[in-house]
């Protein structure tokens, strides 16, 4: 790749527009994405073909819309083997990261080693870890979530969006 290989590009990558997770069940998805996190179950999806039952979720609204879909296979024997795809991490914009952080462990939620800190592109980050254990049951079941502590910038455009859409 070379300094000016963008100019080839016919297209710009604008933002998420879905992240898709996998389990044997999904309860322990729901628990997670909607009781926890607060997403919001906005439909429902069940292929035969596809060999999978899908909670459909969104994290913001507009432009910022980002759908999550918490997926579980109608069969486990069967293929696509929806459970089975490996995620390696999805990043999460925090408007409060310290607070979250608290609030989540308090709920029992199993977080990385290593605590806050700043990641790779200078923001605060912490991590959701991938399986629970005995103190902490709940987990990024099988994924692990980074949280990153939103800049001033970013917190401000997204409160602009929901001012707006309300």
């Amino acid at each position: 790749m070379t300094n000016n290989s963008h100019t080839l590009r016919p297209f710009k990558v604008l933002g998420i527009q879905q992240i898709a997770i996998g389990a044997t069940d999904k309860k322990a998805l729901q628990k997670l994405w909607v009781d926890l996190f607060g997403l919001e179950v906005t439909g429902q999806f069940t292929s035969e073909r596809e060999n999978v039952d899908e909670d459909i979720c969104a994290i913001g609204s507009g432009p910022f819309k980002v759908e999550v879909d918490l997926m579980q296979p109608l069969d486990l024997d069967k293929k696509p083997a929806v459970q089975t795809t490996p995620l390696n991490h999805i990043g999460l914009w925090i408007d409060k990261l310290p607070e979250a952080v608290q609030w989540l462990t308090a709920q029992g939620l199993r977080f990385a080693p290593g605590g806050i800190r700043t990641g790779a592109a200078g923001f605060d980050i912490c991590f959701v870890h991938p399986k629970g254990n005995e103190e902490f049951p709940l987990s990024g079941e099988g994924v692990l979530i980074e949280l990153v502590q939103a800049p001033p910038e970013v917190v401000k455009a997204f409160a602009a969006l929901a001012a707006e859409s309300h």
